[in-house]
């Protein structure tokens, strides 16, 4: 086959070059810039050049074309600005899963993936076909699977998708590069937010939307211990970067109106737990896995980027669109704004995902 592949400088996708190579696949090389460079006008610091040397070097290795293209005005329009106006909201976005759905696989495939017979990446996913259906499912490695961060995208864009080491742990992706002596074998993982790059995210939000100084509230007593600079640094759940003595404290709620957070004490407090998420706008990647009735459907789910899935029954509401996530056990930091991903219970299939809604942001 004729294969697209989407190369970060990284040591995945430098293995999935190695694996499709020895497949006798015909690949060409993207590197996709998208962080905004230097200082323009839109503030991002996202310096590309050692990633480019990488792919460059990985492209000669294996005497395959390379090219870099750039999507910068297309990731602000379209991830950047839905990153900031979620913010703004008192919510909290995810920024990965809208450039996969939007860049990556979105304004890439329109203008240079279509022309190949497929596009492939370094996510650690899988595919199932059940029938004429082609199903997102989970990798191998569970510490390392992305679904949740592809649960979004289409079935279309699914169907064009490869993902050659998803059924590989991360300990044999690593083996295989230092095998075949990958000059990045060693390289670090990247643990930036997507559109952030090298650039710090409170300054990033500062430059973007500015301070507001608030008070920081203790939700059980109403009492104020202590002061912030805006609701729009902080989310649900969140534990460090409060400034607050004789901890921990958790942040638990938002009024965005009047600029108050609400925080609560203590590692077993029960106002950072909750059992029910509440998702809008699902979104299921091959279709409704319930057509008919769906009351109290066992599935499992994560309501952010972790290795657990937790056992669940999900029931879907009178309102389109609209689902309700009982989840088996406490759930830690159910941020509105995020996402729900939805998994058939076994783990295995990722049917999609909903925005989680919620009381804890008070607009």
């Amino acid at each position: 086959m004729n294969v697209a592949v989407l190369i970060s400088g990284g040591v995945d996708s430098a293995v999935v070059v190695h694996r499709l190579k020895e497949a006798g696949h015909d690949l060409h090389l993207f590197y996709i810039r998208i962080g905004m460079e230097g200082t323009d006008i839109h503030g991002g610091d996202c310096a590309a050049e050692e990633d480019i040397e990488m792919c460059t070097y990985i492209a000669r290795k294996y005497g395959v074309p390379f090219d870099v293209v750039s999507l910068h005005n297309e990731y602000w329009d379209h991830v950047m600005e839905y990153a900031l106006q979620t913010i703004r909201k008192g919510l909290t976005p995810n920024p990965d899963m809208m450039c996969n759905k939007m860049i990556k696989f979105g304004f890439f495939e329109e203008r240079w993936g279509h022309e190949f017979d497929r596009t492939a990446t370094g996510h650690y996913a899988t595919t199932d076909t059940i029938g004429d259906t082609v199903y997102l499912a989970t990798a191998a490695d569970a510490v390392k699977d992305q679904t949740d961060f592809l649960a979004q995208i289409t079935y279309s864009q699914l169907r064009h998708l490869m993902f050659p080491i998803g059924e590989m742990p991360k300990v044999l992706v690593r083996e295989t590069a230092v095998k075949v002596k990958m000059p990045n074998a060693s390289r670090k993982d990247s643990q930036g937010i997507c559109f952030l790059g090298k650039i710090n995210y409170n300054d990033f939000i500062k430059r973007h939307l500015g301070t507001r100084k608030g008070p920081i509230i203790e939700l059980e007593t109403g009492r104020k211990i202590g002061e912030h600079n805006g609701f729009w640094f902080h989310t649900i759940g969140q534990r460090k970067g409060l400034g607050l003595s004789g901890g921990p404290w958790y942040v638990v709620k938002k009024n965005v109106h009047d600029n108050v957070v609400y925080v609560s004490q203590g590692y077993g407090t029960e106002q950072q737990y909750g059992r029910t998420l509440h998702l809008g706008e699902m979104h299921f990647i091959s279709g409704d896995p319930w057509p008919g009735e769906c009351v109290s459907k066992r599935i499992t789910f994560k309501n952010r980027h972790m290795p657990e899935f937790i056992p669940a029954v999900i029931t879907r509401l009178d309102t389109p669109g609209e689902y309700l996530v009982e989840s088996a056990s406490p759930i830690q930091g159910i941020a509105p704004g995020q996402f729900g991903v939805i998994y058939d219970e076994n783990s295995h299939l990722c049917y999609g995902s909903g925005v989680i809604t919620g009381q804890n942001v008070i607009l």
